[in-house]
């Protein structure tokens, strides 16, 4: 597989921005399917596309500006960067060839694997906006928060949302190999607070080497509709997940993007924290 040229790797640690940038890509250890687990995913997935009961207002550049969350709204010491810088984040771990030796269906489940890890890395888990959008970034020691806000008038989110939920039996786990290392890649569901139209949640974990040196790397991913509107949230890094904080932003954040639809001003600080 052709690989895509770098582009300014996110930095995920200290270790990270000094050293050499990390790549990986993906193909699974498990090929086995559950038949049941994939009726519960497509019952879920008709439940979410019958139940939107949220405003219809079109978003605005302003109003997906006005959604983000700030640092009152999530946990512990996270501190706002620049737009410029967080637009420049990517994760090179994320990036590599996809073995497709190993899956049942092999094209087909390798082809999910590589999008999730080339969504991951470009910043677009539900697909490239097709309205108004905005993003935040955050950072709390060597881990990173991106939180987005986007309308998908023109496409359906919550497509993008069933292909999420199916991933954690598609990718369970799959092994992942650039420049002759390879790596462990795990991809789990995750909870999320009960908010929006529709949710999911995943868990990214890549274990390996690099350089000859260990290395763990873990996302908490989530993603929520609010009508044809979405906010996005990747977080985590070299030192773990952040499960807290993207609970917490997801949310609020929720919050914020219906009351911004609302045509109402969100509140400077959140009002409630756990």
């Amino acid at each position: 597989m052709t690989r895509r040229p770098y582009r300014l790797a996110r930095v995920l640690s200290s270790a990270l921005a000094a050293g050499t940038l990390l790549t990986t890509t993906a193909c699974s250890d498990d090929g086995d399917t559950d038949g049941s687990r994939v009726s519960d995913v497509a019952a879920s997935q008709v439940a979410g596309k019958r139940q939107t009961l949220s405003p219809t207002a079109t978003l605005t550049t302003d109003g997906a500006r006005t959604a983000l969350i700030t640092e009152a709204d999530i946990e512990d010491d996270w501190t706002q960067v620049k737009d410029t810088e967080a637009e420049n984040w990517h994760d090179s771990l994320l990036i590599g060839r996809v073995d497709v030796s190993d899956f049942l269906t092999a094209k087909a489940q390798a082809a999910d694997c590589r999008r999730l890890l080339d969504s991951l890395f470009d910043d677009d888990l539900l697909g490239r906006p097709s309205g108004a959008s905005a993003l935040r970034g955050f950072e709390q020691g060597d881990s990173r928060l991106l939180y987005q806000v986007a309308s998908y008038e023109r496409t359906d989110p919550q497509d993008s949302l069933n292909w999420m939920a199916s991933l954690p039996e598609k990718c369970d786990q799959f092994t992942v190999t650039d420049d002759g290392e390879q790596r462990t890649v795990q991809v789990v569901e995750t909870s999320l607070p009960d908010v929006g139209d529709a949710r999911e949640g995943l868990r990214v974990t890549v274990r390996g080497t690099t350089g000859g040196t260990q290395a763990t790397l873990t996302l908490d991913v989530a993603a929520v509709r609010v009508g044809d509107d979405a906010i996005t949230v990747t977080a985590g890094g070299l030192d773990g997940g952040e499960s807290d904080s993207v609970g917490q932003a997801v949310r609020l954040g929720t919050q914020r993007l219906k009351d911004v639809l609302a045509g109402k001003t969100p509140a400077p600080n959140p009002s409630e924290v756990e």
